[in-house]
């Protein structure tokens, strides 16, 4: 039901949206989300910020923009569609020859009929795009010397803001899973929307589960800059807490499944999302690190280091629609997304009742000062010593229960009850 729900809330009110990674279209959308989950937050972080290696940049707004011809019809109009102008185009108001309009115009000669969505976000420019089959009509259409009128009525203020959007569903544990997924792109059904509905069927779901052990974080932000200013914002948090967790993005279509693992593919999240896609039995394609794009990459740069893995359906960039107008809820449907959340759904359960311990203490514990005597199924006390010894040196945080029991060669039922002991002695949490 939920899914239906909000593929048509997406479909209705958020495709129309001209969004950017600042501006009242990403805000717009936010408030749309905090509608259908008044636990939403919504944060504003000042244009000029510095963040890490970055500053936010100034906040961009668009009011309208076209160009007329000699004639004083409108032969581009943003209003009809938004991926029409350049994203971040700066203010214009002046008069072209049909040579320097032509620069500014840009196509997709092996796509004759989509319109690119094409930005610049950090240097300062101008620009259009149609399909390519508009730009040979009007190549033949209008004369060199003819004029055209450029107007573009955007404003880029200094002194804005870059928002983002959380939501915490608390479960019994400080562990957490994040769930990133931007909400930047204009009118895109699968590069821009599919993420956000599966995210808010997430959201609905696991908000009703009453025995929720992992905290489940969900984040709305704009891709890149957005994941950079909240890491920036919050990372001495999300290092401590943070065990694994899944950015979110063209997972609406019907194509094909496929993910990119955690930078060393051997976190929680890239083992949870292999026994997803197995216990579902669908078949996926595992793309290398190496070929990222997406919030991954900042979540798994150095010094951030956060085990997070990226799940679609088609890979961006992978399919003919993506970065065009052609992706559109023609491409994206609610089987696709039903199909992309089942994994998602599948894979936070995994995560969500894994135990992973972590030794709290440096170095080998001294043993002889707690009670650490007893055997669990001998009276052996060496083996018994040699088994808490051996849980420990794999209790780093990166295995979990059922991968220590098969690193120290003990059954499932003995290691379980190890923990429980070493828990009890607060050697691990």
């Amino acid at each position: 039901m939920s899914v239906k729900k909000y593929y048509s809330l997406a479909r209705q009110k958020l495709f129309p949206i001209c969004r950017s990674i600042t501006g009242s279209g990403i805000r717009k959308t936010l408030k749309i989300i905090k509608n259908e989950f008044p636990k939403l937050k919504i944060y504003n972080v000042p244009s000029g910020t510095k963040v890490f290696d970055w500053n936010i940049p100034p906040e961009w707004n668009i009011k309208d923009a076209y160009i007329l011809d000699k004639n004083n019809k409108k032969i581009v109009n943003f209003k009809n569609n938004n991926l029409h102008l350049v994203g971040y185009s700066i203010p214009v108001n002046k008069f072209f020859s049909k040579k320097e309009l032509f620069n500014h115009i840009h196509t997709l000669p092996k796509q004759p009929t989509a319109i690119p969505y094409i930005t610049s976000y950090y240097k300062k420019y101008w620009g259009f795009c149609v399909s390519h089959k508009q730009k040979l009509q009007f190549k033949k259409k209008y004369k060199n010397l003819d004029k055209f009128k450029v107007v573009i009525k955007s404003n880029l203020n200094s002194k804005g803001n870059l928002n983002y959007g959380e939501l915490i569903l608390k479960g019994k544990s400080k562990q957490e899973i994040l769930i990133s997924t931007y909400v930047c792109h204009p009118s895109m059904a699968n590069n821009e929307l599919s993420g956000p509905i599966v995210s808010m069927c997430l959201i609905n779901h696991f908000s009703k589960l009453k025995n929720l052990q992992k905290t489940i974080r969900f984040i709305f932000i704009p891709e890149t800059i957005g994941s950079i200013t909240y890491l920036s914002k919050n990372l001495s948090y999300l290092k401590a807490n943070v065990f694994g967790g899944f950015n979110l993005s063209c997972i609406g279509d019907e194509k094909q499944h496929s993910c990119i693992f955690s930078k060393y593919e051997n976190s929680p999240s890239d083992r949870a999302i292999i026994e997803s896609y197995n216990k579902l039995k669908i078949k996926f394609k595992r793309y290398s690190f190496l070929e990222r794009g997406s919030d991954e990459r900042q979540y798994n740069s150095p010094g951030i280091d956060l085990p997070i893995t990226s799940i679609f359906r088609t890979k961006y960039g992978k399919y003919p629609e993506y970065h065009t107008s052609l992706d559109d809820f023609n491409l994206v449907t609610e089987k696709g997304i039903k199909a992309g959340l089942s994994v998602v759904k599948e894979a936070i359960n995994i995560l969500n009742e894994k135990i992973i311990p972590k030794n709290n203490i440096l170095c080998e514990p001294q043993m002889s000062k707690r009670p650490l005597r007893l055997s669990l199924s001998t009276k052996d006390f060496k083996k018994s010593t040699s088994n808490y010894m051996n849980f420990l040196q794999y209790a780093d945080g990166n295995n979990d229960l059922k991968e220590i029991s098969e690193l120290i060669k003990i059954s499932y039922k003995k290691t379980f009850k190890i923990y429980n002991i070493l828990t009890k002695y607060k050697l691990i949490t």
